[in-house]
């Protein structure tokens, strides 16, 4: 009798084991499928998610290809990003976007996306946020630089226009000041004439009167 009730203990200990084992079996195969961190996963799994390899080989075509290639990657990256609208699809059109030396280049909407991408890093795996970090930091450095760029050119161009400005003022001083000159040259002259005119009637009429 002792006996049947410790075999009935084992018994019931060893479904106890085999329960939490299923239990924590279906919870890490949950998280794996969520691509979630589990305590003995290092990286989390994203089903679908593509390799690093992958984004920078279309990186390299784009940025190096001609301009039909370029139109082509980027209508592709765009069309998948707005059909499957996933973070990998919504990283690749990042990128694409992202990438100078390409007409639909858009530094502002890349940097946009990167941040809503990195606002769910759950989502990415480690190579992917590794991407999207180094790229939203070369592109807000990039959008930085072009706006101290179009401050200094429009600084240069109100100086350049002040100038100008100046320029045009003193020139148009210097031709009032000719043309005051001018007036007074020739009221000068008209005098002497004038004068000249009176000195030989004088002389004239001097003249005649010792005649």
């Amino acid at each position: 009798m002792h006996k049947l009730r410790k075999t009935r203990r084992n018994a019931k200990a060893m479904t106890m084991v085999v329960l939490i084992a299923l239990t924590a079996g279906c919870a890490q195969t949950s998280d794996w499928l969520k691509g979630r961190r589990t305590a003995k996963a290092v990286d989390p799994i994203i089903l679908g998610a593509p390799e690093a390899e992958s984004y920078l080989s279309e990186l390299y075509e784009l940025v190096n290809g001609d301009p039909f290639t370029q139109v082509e990657i980027f209508s592709d990256a765009k069309s998948a990003a707005t059909l499957t609208p996933d973070p990998s699809s919504q990283l690749r059109y990042a990128l694409v976007l992202a990438a100078p030396g390409h007409a639909e280049s858009n530094p502002q909407e890349a940097q946009s996306l990167f941040r809503q991408l990195l606002s769910r890093t759950e989502l990415l795996t480690p190579a992917e946020i590794a991407l999207a970090t180094i790229h939203l930091k070369d592109v807000e450095e990039r959008l930085v630089l072009d706006a101290e760029t179009r401050r200094l050119r429009a600084e240069n161009t109100r100086a350049a226009t002040t100038e100008q400005r100046a320029i045009a003022q003193r020139m148009s001083t210097v031709e009032t000041e000719n043309r005051r000159l001018r007036q007074q040259l020739s009221d000068a002259e008209q005098k002497l004439e004038a004068i000249t005119l009176i000195e030989r009637s004088i002389r004239e009429q001097a003249e005649n009167d010792g005649n």
